[in-house]
């Protein structure tokens, strides 16, 4: 720190005496002429100069005398010469031979009288040299003593320079000759103003200011481009001296936001120098504008406090936490470079006015991370929700998504306006346990889906941008919807597994219903010649076929289709020679052609119902396997026919003789009202869980049973020592029918529930939530909080952009309390937010 002071003096030395542009020469102490004559004839054009006249004996002068030798080296400093006239006793001129004449000190401009100054305003140093100064910069140096003429000087200002506005209680104090001396040096660059006036002090701030205290005030003038807008103000927090208004200047020249693009233990700033900390905004390219707009909002508040520097990810390796959101760098030689995850920006400004707020935060966040350990050791047990746990259990395992591009509110509709282009975008929430668990299968379907050409992957957080989710009407979360130019968008419905959001993905990329021209292309369309998009997929192929006759029946099938885009391979066929092909399956339009998989015989399905709704559940219905193996993603489709199951529990897969006699009881026509299928134990071992559920130990496998969870929640247990064929299940159903068999369990009626009570994240929410998404219209324009002196903070208009109220609203609107634009985001409030902020 000593180094540094002297650094400061000795630039401001170099300021001073550059800004004088008059060379000293001679003694600066105070000069003596023997008589007016002589002092007069050696006066030089333009010089300044402070004379004293006085008979040769004076003893009441004596202690003005010692002040004004005092103040010769000082005033020397500005090229101002101090002396002392001797008046012989026979001169009776004006300044010698006057009496009044004897009590005053006279400033001179060359032969020009400028200045007369009574010796008893002049009683010390400080007065002496902030009068004369004061006097030489009548003109530079306004003086105010209402508010109107303050106001009128700014708005004069506006566009063209700053102004530096001080208080003083009194003129000829240490205050006052500070005030001169700054503005004798920065007096070209800023405009000057001056009050004694403590009411117009007390009409510049909001506050009560203590007006028995000198003050000063940068206002930010330059850029203001609007007359109605006005100037920030950054008031000086420290005592008004010399070396401090230098220093609190400099710090208003310096750029608002300094971008760093290397080792941040390199970098230097005006501010380091200075004695003040530096603090980083980490960003990264995706979330550059609002990093930026978020840097500068902090900036604003800590004008004068200290610097603040946007360090981009992408452009400088750190190895450091990948949710640390927020560096602090020290004046201090050798101390390292502290990097925090904060969650708004009240923590960064309080970061930086409490010095024992670093410590506090990493004592915490490592008391947090122990916490969480010990919960994830102790206490997965007691999760109420097995996504939580999941999610808990793997918080500190990295996600890969570099492949997924981040969407804001900058870039979303530009995003999605690129042609020939398939845009897929994940609406979730950072804090919300479901989102997280799909962010991770979402990761994998990137790496699934890399290189694949017209695909574009995103992600938009709506903990962050809020208004943004709220324009594209997304009301829950997750939500993954599928953008094409010129279409409407597809949210997607199913199950959140990699295959199934990839099989949702690439079928997007194909109209729903595919229109086919010619009998080939539809008799090739059944046989599995797909376009190359769905190539790799393995569905059943559905080939609406209609004649002219049937426009209806078209029309409800092709909004079918855009219902069911991106779940059903779906084709069209409306040509002249529509009837022939649809005889060959031994139907006639309108109808359906199913084929199941490739190789297989196709299936005639008469359309007989043309409402839409009908017809996508006719379509859904008819997409079922005919003897299904039951499985996580395909169980709530069964479930949702609200039909009882004849299921078969295997350890494995079951044997060709069980299969075969099982398919052909579910193609009988008459059982289709029930679900004839089965389920692998090993491929789904939360079937040993539904068995526990049924009875008290795990019966021999494999087993039959009939369960109607939608009447009375019965289960029946096929007779083991029976063989499973058509034959005797059959017997065995008409005995169930008939009431004759015994069930071997009920299930409760009762609601389930999870162990613990839900959280209501409502009521975890603070009263005042930060604004997480601006947009226009959403939220007023939030404004820096009112400086020591009762106005905004700022910044030097000459070397920063200051945008007015509404242009800010424009372009988004300030940042607000929450930095939400710093990459990665800065955690939530509440405990699971934190935890998984890195996402």
């Amino acid at each position: 720190m000593p180094a540094q002071k002297d650094r400061w003096v000795s630039s401001l030395v170099f300021l001073l005496s550059c800004a004088s542009s008059i060379p000293q020469c001679g003694s600066a102490s105070l000069q003596q002429e023997q008589s007016p004559q002589h002092y007069f004839s050696g006066l030089e054009a333009g010089k300044p100069s402070l004379a004293f006249f006085t008979p040769t004996v004076s003893p009441s002068a004596q202690p003005f005398l010692e002040h004004i030798e005092s103040s010769a080296e000082a005033l020397q400093d500005y090229g101002v010469s101090v002396v002392k006239v001797n008046c012989p006793k026979e001169d009776v001129s004006r300044y010698c031979g006057k009496e009044n004449a004897l009590r005053k000190a006279f400033l001179f401009r060359g032969n020009r009288l400028i200045r007369e100054f009574p010796t008893d305003a002049l009683f010390d140093v400080n007065s002496i040299v902030a009068n004369v100064l004061f006097a030489l910069l009548f003109n530079e140096v306004k003086y105010v003593e209402t508010l109107a003429d303050l106001e009128n000087i700014e708005n004069v200002l506006k566009g063209k320079s700053n102004m530096v506005f001080a208080y003083v209680p009194a003129t000829g104090t240490a205050e006052h000759r500070a005030v001169m001396e700054a503005a004798f040096v920065y007096g070209t660059i800023h405009q000057f103003v001056l009050t004694t006036e403590a009411a117009l002090l007390k009409a510049t701030s909001h506050d009560d200011p203590d007006v028995s205290s000198a003050w000063l005030l940068f206002c930010h003038c330059q850029q203001v481009t609007e007359p109605a807008q006005a100037c920030r103000r950054t008031a000086l927090a420290q005592p008004l001296t010399l070396l401090n208004i230098h220093r609190h200047l400099k710090l208003m020249a310096a750029p608002l936001v300094t971008e760093v693009a290397e080792d941040p233990e390199k970098i230097s700033t005006v501010h380091l120098q200075l004695g003040l900390p530096l603090v980083f905004i980490l960003s990264q390219k995706e979330t550059y504008e609002a990093d930026r707009r978020t840097a500068e909002f902090v900036a604003w508040q800590l004008l004068g406090k200290a610097g603040v520097a946007l360090l981009s990810r992408d452009l400088v390796e750190l190895n450091v936490l990948q949710r640390s959101n927020v560096a602090l760098k020290t004046p201090d030689e050798g101390m390292p470079i502290q990097y925090l995850v904060l969650e708004d920006t009240d923590e960064v400004i309080t970061l930086v006015e409490d010095k024992n707020k670093v410590k506090q935060i990493q004592e915490d966040e490592q008391e947090e991370e122990e916490d969480e350990d010990e919960k994830e050791n102790n206490n997965q047990d007691i999760q109420d929700d097995q996504v939580v746990e999941a999610v808990s259990r793997d918080k500190k395992r990295e996600l890969p998504l570099e492949q997924i591009l981040v969407l804001t509110e900058e870039n979303f509709h530009s995003s999605l306006s690129e042609a020939a282009r398939t845009v897929v975008v994940l609406f979730y929430a950072s804090w919300e346990a479901v989102s997280l668990a799909v962010l991770r299968s979402y990761s994998e379907v990137a790496a699934h889906l890399q290189g694949t050409p017209g695909v574009l992957l995103s992600r938009v957080n709506c903990w962050d941008w809020t208004g943004l989710c709220s324009q594209e009407n997304v009301t829950q979360f997750p939500t993954i919807r599928i953008y094409q130019e010129g279409q409407q968008s597809v949210t997607y419905g199913g199950m959140w597994g990699t295959e199934e959001l990839s099989s949702f993905i690439l079928l997007s990329q194909v109209s729903c219903p595919l229109k086919l021209a010619t009998m080939d292309e539809a008799e090739g369309y059944l046989r599995g010649e797909f376009p190359s998009e769905l190539s790799s997929l393995h569905h059943p192929s559905l080939l609406g076929v209609f004649s002219s006759a049937t426009s209806e029946a078209r029309e409800a099938f092709e909004e079918a289709g855009n219902i069911l885009s991106g779940q059903v391979r779906m084709g069209m066929y409306f040509e002249d020679d529509a009837l022939a092909l649809s005889q060959k399956y031994s139907v006639s339009p309108p109808a359906l052609l199913l084929a199941r998989s490739s190789g297989q015989s196709v299936e005639g399905i008469a359309l007989s119902e043309h409402s839409v709704q009908d017809m996508v559940q006719m379509i859904r219905y008819q997409l079922l396997d005919i003897f299904p193996e039951i499985t996580v993603p395909n169980l709530p489709q069964y479930l949702q026919l609200g039909k009882p199951f004849l299921i078969l529990f295997s350890a494995g897969d079951i044997s060709q003789v069980e299969s075969k006699e099982m398919l052909k009881l579910a193609k009988r026509r008459p059982q289709k009202t029930f679900v004839v299928c089965w389920l692998n134990l090993k491929k789904t071992p939360v079937g040993y869980g539904i068995l526990r559920t049924y009875f008290s130990t795990i019966p021999p496998l494999p087993l039959l049973l009939w369960v109607n969870l939608h009447a009375g929640g019965q289960v029946f247990k096929f007779p083991s020592e029976q063989s499973i064929t058509e034959m005797n299940i059959l017997l065995w159903l008409e005995k169930l029918q008939a009431g004759l068999e015994i069930p071997s369990s009920t299930l409760s009626e009762e609601d389930w529930k999870p162990p613990l009570p839900a959280y209501d994240f409502l009521q975890m929410m603070e009263p005042s939530v930060p604004e997480l998404s601006p947009h226009p219209g959403d939220t007023p324009a939030q404004h820096p909080p009112k400086n020591p002196g009762g106005d905004t903070a700022g910044g030097d208009s000459a070397t920063r952009e200051e945008p007015s109220q509404e242009s800010t609203a424009e372009e988004g609107g300030a940042p607000g309390r929450g930095l939400r634009g710093t990459a990665p985001r800065l955690a939530a409030r509440d405990k699971q937010g934190k935890r998984h902020s890195e996402l």
